[in-house]
């Protein structure tokens, strides 16, 4: 991953982290690499009694690459790697902080302009399961 790229993911990171700590929620984690997996959890999340775990995807707006919505970039693919990822998230008992009602997949597009200023912001709540 080029650095360019690490840049822009941390600020889409950043503006999904702040927009869901304006809304009321506690992260509990970002950047998330559970020991027995292999990969990374963009933000992990309590949203009242729910756990949380949001994607987030940058695009820079005019890119040709990937499809038109970042959000579409969480294919059944990657659904998958986050839905292990999340397990072992879970298994961890240092991690956990429990007490949740129920678990969901939430995700987050980001369009950035070249300069990396945030443009627009996608948010799909339990978008799969």
């Amino acid at each position: 991953m080029t650095a360019e790229r690490q840049r822009r993911g941390r600020i889409a990171e950043d503006f999904v982290a702040r927009r869901l700590i304006a809304s009321g929620w506690a992260i509990l984690e970002r950047n998330a690499r559970p020991a027995d997996a292999r990969g990374e959890l963009d933000i992990v999340a309590r949203d009242g009694c729910d756990l949380v775990f949001v994607e987030v995807k940058a695009r820079t707006v005019g890119a040709r690459a990937g499809p038109g919505s970042p959000a579409l970039a969480v294919d059944a693919r990657k659904q998958l790697r986050l839905r292990r990822l999340a397990a072992a998230w879970l298994r961890d008992p240092g991690r956990r902080s429990g007490g949740f009602a129920s678990l969901r997949f939430d995700v987050a597009g980001v369009w950035l302009s070249r300069e990396g200023s945030v443009l627009r912001c996608e948010y799909l709540r339990a978008a799969f399961w």
